[in-house]
């Protein structure tokens, strides 16, 4: 079974990889910001974040399958798209880029929880057919550690980490001692959530076992 990363994101490919698929990744063509914006504007309200975080996973999905069918007309496989943000104290908290906006968001986040939510779509392309899709979104909540202390947040954003990453922290790496707890799959705070990809995965008609690249 042949699978397609609709991302470029090192944690989301090393996620897929460690639950035994090895993508093929494609950088989606999508304008977040934009896409946003106009369904807002056409709704007249603001999106969730549950709301934000599935369209961008599906359109950017549907992107990449679009380039495929195009491309690839023999790609008979899935295509997964995800996207990911952090909510605390209803505040979104995307990826902080500078040390100083790092800096500042450990010392809010320190003691407190907050919630990831993320995004998944699943596209099933078999060649001579219209692809199916399913999606749903995951959420997860972060409880940080009270005691961490102000060196020990200016050696994590010293790192540089943090600062490419939603929420400014990571779960399965250099950030995760500073999390005391993570109420729900932990897989959604890496970037996306195994156990929700792998009902999508069922709801398009392929069994989990079978997109393992040994298989």
């Amino acid at each position: 079974m042949r699978v397609c990363l609709a991302s470029t994101s090192p944690a989301r490919l090393m996620l897929l990889r460690q639950a035994g698929i090895d993508p093929v990744t494609l950088a989606p063509d999508v304008d977040e910001e934009g896409v946003i914006a106009a369904v807002e504007a056409a709704e007249g309200r603001l999106l969730t974040p549950s709301e934000y975080v599935l369209l961008l996973a599906r359109r950017k999905a549907a992107d990449v399958t679009a380039r495929l069918v195009a491309d690839d007309p023999d790609f008979d496989g899935l295509v997964i798209g995800g996207d990911s943000m952090f909510v605390l104290a209803g505040q979104i908290l995307g990826k902080p880029y500078t040390p100083e906006v790092a800096t500042a968001r450990w010392h809010e986040m320190r003691g407190r929880t907050g919630i990831l939510h993320s995004g998944h779509s699943v596209f099933r392309l078999v060649p001579g057919r219209a692809p199916v899709e399913a999606h749903a979104s995951a959420e997860a909540a972060v409880t940080f550690a009270g005691d961490i202390t102000d060196e020990e947040i200016d050696a994590y954003v010293g790192t540089g980490e943090p600062l490419l990453v939603a929420g400014a922290f990571t779960v399965d790496s250099l950030g995760g001692p500073f999390i005391d707890r993570v109420d729900g799959d932990p897989s959604t705070v890496v970037g996306m959530s195994l156990s929700t990809l792998r009902r999508l995965v069922r709801e398009v008609g392929v069994r989990w076992t079978d997109t393992w690249t040994s298989s």
